[in-house]
């Protein structure tokens, strides 16, 4: 597959040694802006990057490029993923998807229409050990409480204090601590258990954005509390509450490791893969998906993308944060 990367960022530069270790990708190009020329000629030498261009749309006009992965700021996703489809290209896109449900399900559709692959990369959601926790969700009998904590102090957050606007911290961008973490802890639950019938989110806001906050989904049976926080740190986990026992996902919604299932008589540990990138079993599920046209799969996958931007938008609107995108 011969990919086109749009952005320089973080997330890029964790990206690509995987991606260069992997002989089904070809690294056609990476775009970046003016100002960022310099890093992504830095990125195209150190991973044998063939094309490097400062405008995404010159990227997307590159008839080499098949597929392309959009890792920009929030508020950039949907208009670079829908640029992208509407040139034929399939596209792969970090987490989250869009600023709010009402964008994805439109681009959703408009791949649909082109018989194109939209892709959330969520790299947590693809590793084999979450692949089987449906299987194990059994052994703990009937769930009643769901009790998920990611919270990781940014420093990006000093800079926000200190009155400098990163992204991460910034309406216009979409930013904020539900977005960027909690929304790990709601892909778990919906791949898990599916859409909730209600949301609520109580942040600590500053400045628009939510620095911290606790999101509430009420299912049928059992209640479940996800705790984000990019002002803080925490005590993470993701423990699922049954009548039987527990399971614990060590140490959380992202960066899964292993898995603990505590029984009332016995324990039972499921530990990770070692050894292997993070991010290696999303992109190797986007590469077969593509190549073997696995509609089935991908829609499956772009049904829980749609649950959770469904729930993520209903709790940041509830919570009081509005992006320039709910306006539109």
């Amino acid at each position: 597959m011969k990919l086109g990367i749009i952005g320089t960022g973080m997330i890029v530069k964790t990206a690509l040694p995987c991606l260069n270790n992997m002989p089904e990708y070809v690294l056609q190009a990476i775009a970046s802006t003016e100002k960022s020329k310099s890093v992504a000629q830095q990125l195209a030498e150190q991973y044998n990057i063939k094309e490097v261009y400062t405008d995404y749309l010159s990227l997307l006009d590159d008839k080499e490029v098949e597929t392309v992965y959009v890792a920009t700021p929030n508020n950039l996703h949907y208009i670079m993923c829908q640029k992208a489809l509407l040139k034929g290209k399939n596209v792969i896109c970090e987490k989250p998807f869009t600023s709010n449900y009402y964008q994805l399900a439109e681009l959703m559709k408009l791949a649909e229409e082109k018989r194109l692959f939209l892709l959330e990369a969520i790299a947590p959601s693809f590793y084999p050990n979450v692949k089987k926790l449906k299987r194990l969700l059994p052994l703990i009998g009937k769930i009643r409480i769901v009790d998920a904590n990611y919270s990781k102090y940014s420093s990006r957050y000093t800079a926000f204090k200190q009155g400098k606007i990163m992204p991460a911290f910034d309406v216009a961008c979409c930013g904020g601590a539900l977005m960027d973490l909690n929304v790990y802890n709601l892909h778990m639950l919906a791949l898990l258990f599916g859409e909730s019938t209600e949301v609520q989110y109580h942040a600590n806001i500053e400045r628009g954005i939510d620095t911290s906050g606790i999101v509430t989904a009420d299912y049928p049976d059992f209640k479940a509390v996800l705790i984000g926080s990019k002002d803080c740190d925490g005590n993470n986990c993701f423990c699922i509450q049954g009548e039987q026992g527990m399971i614990n996902i060590i140490p959380s919604a992202d960066g899964t490791k292993d898995i603990k299932v505590i029984l009332h008589d016995e324990i039972k540990e499921y530990p990770a893969e070692k050894g292997v990138h993070y991010m290696y079993y999303e992109f190797k599920e986007f590469e077969q998906i593509i190549k073997e046209k696995d509609y089935t799969t991908a829609n499956k996958l772009a049904q829980t993308s749609l649950i959770v931007m469904r729930m993520v938008t209903e709790a940041r609107i509830k919570g009081n944060i509005i992006f320039p995108e709910d306006k539109a």
